[in-house]
């Protein structure tokens, strides 16, 4: 069995290239959430707290491509100047 912060980062990567969003959907999640037969392996694990988990994984994704992108983009700038 694979602990639950594998799930969480499988579902944020399954559901950003599913999508190219950081915004996580409900349904989407709801799915996962089922088809992955997380209530089963995790009984004490509510969707909605799943759900915030994934969201929590999008939003830090988000942010450290972004912060990627400004270091490659000042390391260009500053090789042109």
């Amino acid at each position: 069995m694979h602990k639950l912060s594998d799930y969480i980062k499988l579902a944020a990567d399954a559901f950003f290239q599913e999508t190219g969003s950081s915004e996580l959907k409900a349904h989407w999640i709801a799915e996962f959430f089922h088809d992955y037969g997380l209530q089963d392996a995790y009984p004490s694990q509510s969707l909605v707290n799943f759900a915030n988990l994934v969201q929590k994984e999008l939003t830090r994704n988000e942010e450290q491509a972004a912060k990627k992108t400004r270091l490659y983009l000042d390391k260009i700038i500053n090789s042109i100047e």
